[in-house]
């Protein structure tokens, strides 16, 4: 293994020409931002590849999804029920349109939030549900449409981490009532930084234009109150190269993804990614590993963690503290039940993952989880 830094992810980029071929014209013609043409295109690309009916771009993810529940024009102090198994921004999202989170605790085969007890959760204040596609794995979104219809609720996806994904041909941003992805950096797709809102309301692309752009609709009206969301010429101009090598970008993480399983797949106590291939069609953009303590002993993923530091080799304990549990929050959530929640962030680590990983370095990394397992298990 090289003496470089091995990152749990590493940016997908374009030849370098392509993009500057592509960004040249913008020296010329100075229109950087306001919706240009690379917007407007880029808009239009994403709409077939993600085969969806409206797609509004955005500065980034969260924005898109602060927007998008904004958009919805629920009542202040409503509640919406999501997943404390999450990215933080998921969370804040809706603190910061002057609602409640109410955490639904997940499932262990797949880190989702469990359907099963959402319906236990509403009350006259729910508005909403906002569930989270976790490293790619898909929620039931059958049931949960099932249960919003039942209760007249809005169901807002997070699908940050589900960019391209499937489910038997129909592509995810096309479930719920709006769903929001990331570009950022270190997504699967990216375009430096951005995001859009993927429905089928074309009422709701006017409402989010507005809310990204002012309220401004025309050089005189400004019909509402909005912000600054808009996506730039420079991010849409790398949206449109990198959208030319997505498809083989995951093709590249599909089999890193296999050989990690291949790797690890004797070890007692360590529980990989279970895919459903025969409905599902993955993105690949996170390989997790769950250590079960009870069987390899308290500490082990953190030991791992510390031993693949040792050899400059960054996995993250993604996601630790579950967001419930963040500081910020200053406890008061800690005496929600959480039990799958709280076990998972504490015993998981997401491994690298990127095109470009060689796979001697998946050797060495699966060489020291094994061999750290076999000694915690020898204790045991």
């Amino acid at each position: 293994m090289k003496a470089e830094n091995i990152m749990v992810t590493r940016s997908a980029m374009p030849p370098f020409e392509e993009y500057m071929d592509m960004i040249q014209p913008l020296w010329e013609s100075r229109c950087l931002t306001n919706m240009g043409r690379y917007h407007q295109r880029f808009e239009q690309e994403l709409r077939e590849y993600l085969g969806v009916e409206c797609v509004s771009l955005m500065v980034n993810g969260h924005m898109s999804l602060e927007m998008a529940i904004q958009a919805m024009d629920f009542p202040s102090g409503g509640e919406v029920i999501t997943t404390p198994y999450t990215f933080i921004s998921t969370t804040h999202a809706i603190i910061r349109n002057q609602l409640s989170p109410v955490f639904c605790d997940i499932k262990l085969e797949d880190y989702t939030m469990d359907e099963e007890r959402i319906e236990e959760l509403i009350t006259q204040k729910t508005v909403a549900i906002l569930p989270v596609h976790i490293y790619g794995n898909l929620c039931n979104v059958h049931k949960i449409s099932e249960i919003a219809k039942k209760h007249n609720l809005r169901v807002i996806y997070d699908a940050a981490h589900a960019f391209g994904e499937e489910i038997d041909g129909i592509g995810v941003g096309n479930y719920g009532d709006v769903s929001i992805f990331s570009f950022h950096a270190t997504k699967v797709f990216h375009t430096i930084e951005g995001g859009a809102a993927t429905f089928s309301d074309r009422n709701l692309y006017r409402k989010l234009y507005g809310l990204k752009n002012f309220g401004i609709f025309s050089e005189e009206v400004i019909s509402e109150v909005g912000l600054n969301g808009k996506m730039n010429e420079f991010s849409a101009a790398m949206g449109l190269c990198n959208l030319i090598y997505i498809e083989r970008n995951i093709e590249e993480r599909k089999k890193r993804f296999l050989h990690y399983k291949k790797q690890l797949c004797e070890i007692e106590g360590l529980v990989m990614p279970a895919l459903n291939m025969e409905h599902i069609k993955y993105s690949y953009g996170y390989f997790p590993v769950l250590f079960q303590p009870e069987i390899l002993g308290k500490g082990i993923r953190d030991r791992i963690y510390d031993k693949l530091r040792q050899i400059r080799v960054y996995a993250r304990k993604y996601f630790y503290p579950i967001t419930a549990d963040a500081e910020c929050f200053q406890n008061r959530y800690r005496d929600i039940p959480l039990g799958n929640a709280r076990y998972v962030g504490k015993n998981i680590l997401v491994l690298p993952l990127f095109p470009e990983l060689s796979y001697q370095a998946i050797d060495k990394i699966a060489s020291i989880i094994r061999n750290e397992c076999m000694t915690s298990g020898s204790i045991l």
